[in-house]
């Protein structure tokens, strides 16, 4: 009967042990998901402006030539 009780006993302990595991675990993703995305999205946005900017460069670029061109002429 004693045998048992400590089956039923360390059965218990297992699962909440098991269930401490997975709270840990998601806490610790939780963590390391807010880390990368407070660093990932500052990152998108200046890589947004850079190549928005690279497009917009080119364009702007010619016409500055082409006005330059033009006054010299």
């Amino acid at each position: 009967m004693l045998d048992l009780l400590v089956i039923l006993l360390f059965c218990w302990l297992f699962f909440k042990a098991l269930g401490l595991a997975f709270k840990m675990a998601w806490g610790a993703a939780k963590i390391a998901a807010s880390v990368l995305f407070a660093v990932a999205v500052p990152l998108l946005v200046v890589c947004l402006i850079f190549a928005g900017g690279l497009l917009l460069l080119v364009p702007v670029a010619l016409m500055g030539l082409a006005f330059w061109l033009l006054k010299k002429a």
